[in-house]
């Protein structure tokens, strides 16, 4: 039998909305307030980690310099633990996950943390491109002649990528704006019975996920589409948001010289990438390859985490697989809670924990779009 790696603990902050109670929290504060948060839940020894993984994008300002160890440090936590900072884009905490459980499983280490942050207020979304452009440098894709003999002068651009699904798998914008409505009642709900509360660490006096709005069909459909004639506007896009999330990924040994309690298994762990012009397509095959190399079917998945990047991009895939939206981000996804980018992946992964104990569920599927066309996928077998 294959080693194991087992999920201890999971935590997160609130997701704060742009401009919101997160941020003027330093990046580095935000990671380091989740790692501290995760250390004290599961009781183990901060020196016995062997390493720090976070997810973050547009490393650059208070998200500079390798900040997972800089998170690490500010915690007041063992100076001999090493951190890494990783970017696959949207799914740079899931992939954080996924390199922790390959250490594990490869016997290389024993205990492992994987997490993400990003305060997107303090750093919009690709701001090292913009700061590029001032000061001259290629950005990517303009001026890289490889790119364009391969793929010509075709505009990469998330928003194209949604409207694009939008059109091909035929999703109105009636049908996009009522998923966003569900999502924010969800949410809503979610946060009104307390679900959320368990998983939630509180940065001082905020406590409570502040993205999710009070709105209406109505509302939504006075809203200009992003694009001319399009389909796509902000009420079916995720949001911008400050957060940061943590877990604790352990090996079978480490269980025991620990005595811990794992809460789940990680079942299988795979990435998968499509066209990159299209970009947000690449949750599809990568689920489909990973239920595959799983032997499993969707039945078998209890409960689905697909990140909320735009409604087309979650209904195409529902289109595709033939997902019942019952078991679809039942408390809502980055449409009414937020996407903050490199903390999304651990957010989602925490959210799909927590729930599937609550509803007795064994097995779920997160999956996630990423830049490049890239997808992760991972299926966790709660214990």
């Amino acid at each position: 039998m294959s080693p194991s790696a087992y999920i201890i603990d999971a935590v997160r902050t609130p997701v704060g909305r742009r401009g919101g109670s997160l941020a003027s929290v330093h990046s580095a504060d935000l990671g380091g307030h989740v790692l501290s948060a995760l250390m004290d839940r599961t009781g183990v020894d901060p020196g016995a980690v062997d390493d720090v993984i976070m997810g973050c994008c547009d490393t650059i300002g208070s998200q500079a310099g390798d900040v997972a160890r800089t998170a690490w440090l500010v915690a007041g936590l063992p100076e001999h633990v090493p951190g890494v900072t990783i970017d696959r884009q949207c799914g740079s905490s899931q992939q954080a996950v996924h390199f922790a459980a390959q250490g594990v499983m490869s016997g290389t280490q024993d205990l492992v943390v994987a997490g993400g942050l990003q305060n997107m207020s303090a750093i919009p979304i690709s701001a090292a491109m913009l700061v590029a452009d001032q000061y001259g440098f290629t950005t990517p894709f303009a001026e890289s002649p490889g790119w364009l003999k391969r793929y010509g002068d075709q505009e990469v651009s998330q928003f194209t990528s949604a409207e694009m699904i939008a059109e091909k798998w035929d999703l109105s914008r009636e049908a996009m704006e009522e998923f966003a409505l569900a999502s924010h009642e969800r949410a809503r709900a979610a946060i009104a019975e307390g679900r959320f509360d368990s998983q939630v660490v509180p940065v001082g006096e905020f406590t409570t996920d502040e993205c999710p709005r009070e709105t209406s069909l109505d509302k939504m459909a006075a809203l200009q589409p992003l694009a001319p004639g399009g389909r796509i506007t902000a009420a079916v896009a995720s949001q911008i948001s400050d957060a940061a999330s943590a877990m604790l990924i352990a090996s079978e040994q480490a269980v025991k010289d620990h005595q811990l309690t794992p809460r789940a298994r990680v079942h299988h762990l795979s990435v998968r990438a499509d066209d990159p012009i299209w970009m947000l397509t690449g949750p599809i095959a990568a689920t489909r390859h990973a239920l595959g190399k799983a032997g499993m079917t969707v039945a078998d998945i209890d409960l689905f985490e697909c990140n909320e990047a735009f409604a087309s991009v979650v209904l195409a895939w529902m289109q595709e697989l033939d997902v019942p939206h019952d078991k679809v981000n039942v408390n809502g996804g980055g449409i009414a809670l937020g996407h903050p980018i490199g903390a999304t992946g651990t957010r989602l992964m925490t959210t799909l924990l927590n729930e599937l104990e609550r509803t007795d569920g064994r097995y779920g599927l997160q999956v996630m779009c990423e830049g490049g066309g890239q997808a992760n996928v991972t299926i966790i077998e709660r214990l």
